[in-house]
């Protein structure tokens, strides 16, 4: 969010680049967002056995992997970098922009992916403080820099990306010092490990393809919303960081979730699980419906924000409006997420989101050919908010995600 209202006071070429290369990246990223997942979910039930050792090696052989696959990342990005811009219909107005970004910013996705996995283990230890803190504290060091090397060294929307790497392995150091002072205690070895390597990767490949079908919804409606053009593209980009930033706030039940559960089911309480899963869905929805409320009363004080362009924000109104509405929809999804995900329940997760992405993607390519605006997009998005609901809410209810164990 802050990245984009910085860069969106820079002109609106400049935020419609912002909006292709943003979403490239989040995915370069988050495709690997197992590398958390599946470390709270392996940790805490470790933690539940009475294991604090052997969980902490797990969580060093993600780190390891984290720092493979950041490597890889980075070395596919960096040439690829245009062609991926075209790939999602960028304007030429708005593709050098977006290219400089996504370039820049691909050199902090390996300290991000240690993040996403040091998260992970601290997150598996029932430790959720040091998180909250680096979190603050990258937060902070992105806004300072961002301002300072866009407007005060003039880099533009280049600076707006430096600014943000520079914050990243600011974050992954603090993380890597934590991790390893807590192996130092536990006597856990910092070596890599290549079958410990190798079990974290397969592991990961069932929530790796439910993160690429999620992101291939959003993926999709990204380029939907830049083939609309670039006033759409603008507000499009605008209304998913505020959406990302609700699911953060709704994903933080999920993430407890995936610690809370995987720690009962490691210590063999299925019904404790069970009671807590009810407990956090409910907290979902009302979370989810105060989160409704606040945007639209909140509308008419952020929005000049993020832009001063009145097209800009006349095309992104009803759509947010839509956001809205499908927040306490969106509490159930991502809380059972979480839980499914704690429970190492990998498997129905992909099976799950493939279905998703099977219903959203003709209906959202159906948009432009219909005459459809960003609004009806993001009523496609309502509707694979709600495919998710279904399918994760018969999966929480069969009670066929209750395995005990330290291992699943």
């Amino acid at each position: 969010m802050a990245d984009s209202a910085i860069v969106g006071h820079l002109g609106t070429p400049q935020l419609a680049g912002l909006g292709i290369a943003s979403p490239l990246l989040t995915t370069a990223v988050s495709i690997f967002v197992f590398l958390a997942y599946a470390a709270t979910a392996a940790v805490s039930r470790r933690v539940g056995a009475g294991d604090l050792r052997a969980a902490i090696r797990q969580g060093m052989d993600g780190i390891w992997l984290a720092l493979l696959l950041g490597a890889a990342v980075v070395a596919a990005v960096l040439p690829t970098a245009p062609w991926l811009v075209g790939l999602l219909g960028a304007s030429d107005t708005a593709a050098p922009y977006a290219t400089t970004y996504l370039r820049v910013s691909a050199l902090g996705i390996p300290a991000m992916l240690v993040v996403l996995a040091s998260t992970g283990v601290l997150r598996g230890l029932q430790n959720t403080r040091t998180p909250l803190y680096v979190a603050m504290g990258g937060f902070a060091a992105n806004g300072v820099l961002n301002l300072g090397l866009v407007y005060g060294a003039g880099l533009g929307i280049a600076g707006s990306a430096w600014g943000t790497v520079i914050a990243q392995f600011g974050m992954a150091a603090v993380y890597l010092t934590v991790v390893v002072r807590g192996a130092r205690r536990h006597g856990a070895s910092l070596r890599p490990d290549i079958a410990g390597i190798r079990n974290s990767a397969q592991a990961g490949v069932p929530l790796l393809v439910r993160t690429l079908s999620l992101r291939a919804v959003l993926m999709i409606a990204t380029a939907v919303a830049a083939r609309l053009g670039d006033v759409d593209i603008a507000a499009h980009q605008i209304i998913l960081s505020l959406w990302n930033l609700m699911a953060f706030a709704l994903d933080a039940i999920a993430i407890a979730g995936q610690a809370i559960i995987g720690r009962y089911l490691g210590a063999g309480d299925a019904k404790g699980a069970k009671q807590a899963c009810r407990r956090m869905v409910e907290w979902g929805v009302a979370f989810g419906a105060v989160l409704g409320v606040l945007v639209v009363a909140a509308r008419p004080l952020f929005i000049p924000l993020f832009t001063s362009d009145g097209t800009v924000q006349d095309t992104l109104l009803p759509a947010l409006l839509v956001v809205a509405l499908i927040q306490p929809v969106a509490g159930v999804v991502f809380v059972l997420d979480g839980v499914l995900m704690g429970a190492g329940d990998g498997p129905y997760l992909a099976r799950a989101m493939l279905v998703t992405l099977v219903v959203f993607a003709p209906v959202a390519l159906l948009v432009p050919a219909l005459g459809g605006g960003l609004t009806t997009l993001w009523w496609a998005m309502a509707l694979m908010m709600t495919v998710r609901m279904l399918t994760l809410g018969w999966r929480a209810r069969s009670g066929r995600w209750l395995v005990t164990g330290a291992t699943r």
